[in-house]
């Protein structure tokens, strides 16, 4: 936050114009320049220097005399003269403004009785101002990613109780969801219980069923890894049906010498391991809902771009 009230102090009229100047500050390369939050839509650089503006304005610092255009406050001309070393969220607390806002924030909930007719209610949320090193889309992002992570090793334990055949037909059901038989739960059968000479279930790889992909399905303990015996047991089952393409799927993992051998071989097989399979059902939703949704807005600057500047 400190350099982009430094750029603003010295004449830069907005974000953009900014950031050339803070990839130079902080060594950025251009590689590191151009990654993309997760949302795809801006880099990392781009966003993060857009929230120490927001920031920044949030506490009287910079202030906006247009779309697109900042500048600096006597506040914060006053704020440079001190010289700090560093522009952290414990500092802009001190100011009224940057206070009052994360107060509204924890308040976002709030109902308009005049719109609605209804008494104005309010959800106090715990919200305080995200550490510096991230913005709200870091934060959500990191967030994010533990809850996933914790959800496929929820998602494993589950997977651990079922039957062999309900893990068969789970596996068959998320081929479907991927794609395979044009997405046709009628495109794939599974093989019996018994005597299946190493198939467990059989999918089209198309709607039309112009090409058959063979699956085998292995319920295993996190610590018994699939061997290069089991992998060669599965593609002589495929060479036993004149089959050439193969998933081989498991709830632990595949040895070295597993993916090995498949280097070796003409079929073309795919090896899912327990965490693959879980971040497969919670990317097509198999096994899984979701229970929140947040969304993140911005503006639309299509609808904006007649209005007069």
């Amino acid at each position: 936050m400190l350099p982009i009230l430094k750029l603003f102090a010295e004449g830069a009229p907005n974000v953009a114009a900014c950031v050339p100047s803070l990839q130079t500050q902080f060594d950025i390369s251009d590689d590191e320049a151009a990654e993309l939050i997760p949302s795809g839509r801006t880099t990392v650089l781009q966003s993060r220097a857009h929230w120490a503006r927001t920031y920044l304005a949030k506490a009287g610092l910079l202030s906006s005399p247009r779309r697109n255009q900042h500048v600096i406050t006597d506040l914060g001309r006053q704020v440079l003269a001190s010289t700090p070393s560093k522009i952290d969220n414990e500092m802009l607390a001190g100011f009224e403004g940057f206070a009052d806002w994360i107060e509204r924030s924890r308040r976002g909930n709030d109902v308009e009785p005049a719109l609605t007719g209804i008494p104005a209610t309010s959800s106090i949320v715990d919200v305080t101002p995200i550490d510096e090193r991230q913005t709200p889309e870091d934060a959500m992002s990191a967030a994010a990613s533990l809850l996933d992570a914790a959800l496929r090793d929820e998602l494993l334990a589950v997977l651990q109780q079922l039957s062999p055949q309900r893990f068969e037909r789970l596996i068959l059901d998320l081929l479907i969801a991927m794609g395979y038989g044009g997405g046709d739960i009628a495109n794939g059968l599974m093989t019996k219980p018994t005597g299946d000479g190493g198939i467990d279930g059989i999918i089209h790889e198309d709607a039309l069923g112009l090409d058959a992909v063979y699956v085998q399905a292995k319920r295993y303990a996190q610590d018994n890894k699939v061997s290069r015996p089991d992998v060669q047991r599965f593609i002589g089952s495929l060479t036993g049906e004149g089959a050439t393409k193969g998933v081989f799927v498991t709830t632990s993992d595949f040895s070295k010498d597993a993916h090995d051998y498949l280097t070796r071989v003409q079929h073309r097989v795919v090896l899912i391991n327990g965490q693959r399979l879980a971040r497969l059902m919670i990317q097509h939703g198999v096994g899984v809902r979701v229970r929140q949704t947040y969304r993140i807005q911005s503006i639309d600057e299509d609808y904006f771009a007649d209005v007069a500047g």
